[in-house]
């Protein structure tokens, strides 16, 4: 554009006045103009995907998909995953196993419970009293997830799943024991609790 044709500052004026003060018609910067339009296309986009306006699911759907598929993930590397009691009875009566746990308990679980299992800091594993339920997959529970606020870690995150099982299934096995000096009974009598026939 020739300087002749370029607009004078006083084409740019507006009409309008306030105190004596004029007002350039500047038009806005072009990054600003596409910034405007790429919002508006995006909450286009987004309106297509909430429930009862658009055609998708919305974003609370996605966000619950992706946590149900990576708790999903999750489960196939869970030690628990597909456990019943018979596997842990079928553990405890594995000579091998058993002595693993054995082992496991002793290095792991003895400054607590004490090497017999009539407890120390923690409670007593012989008698039919539970804390936390003494059935063999409370028992995998409690030892797989711990009781932080207790004092017991997680061993879920510290032992690998060989040791994991062999350690709860040990567990079992001291049921019905004589201890040395065992703790006094603590929580609730489980009757039910029994435990597996002896390896050997």
């Amino acid at each position: 554009m020739s300087q002749q044709n370029q607009p004078s500052d006083q084409d740019r004026l507006l009409d309008h006045e306030y105190d004596g003060i004029k007002e350039y018609d500047n038009p806005m910067p072009r990054w600003w103009l596409a910034t405007f339009w790429v919002t508006i296309i995006f909450s286009l986009i987004y309106l297509l995907n909430v429930p009862g306006i658009g055609v998708g699911k919305g974003r609370i759907a996605e966000y619950e998909a992706t946590m149900a598929a990576a708790a999903a993930e999750a489960a196939k590397h869970d030690p628990l995953a597909g456990l019943t009691t018979e596997t842990l009875v079928a553990i405890a009566q594995d000579p091998a196993k058993q002595a693993l746990g054995k082992a496991t308990f002793a290095t792991m679980c003895s400054s607590c419970h004490a090497a017999d299992g009539g407890g120390l800091i923690g409670p007593n594993l012989t008698d039919a009293y539970w804390i936390h339920g003494g059935q063999p997959m409370d028992i995998l529970k409690t030892v797989n997830a711990g009781v932080l606020d207790k004092g017991m870690p997680a061993w879920g995150k510290v032992l690998k799943p060989d040791q994991l099982l062999a350690v709860a299934s040990y567990v079992t096995t001291l049921l019905g024991s004589t201890p040395k000096a065992p703790k006094p009974p603590q929580g609730v009598r489980a009757d039910s609790a029994a435990a597996p026939p002896p390896a050997g």
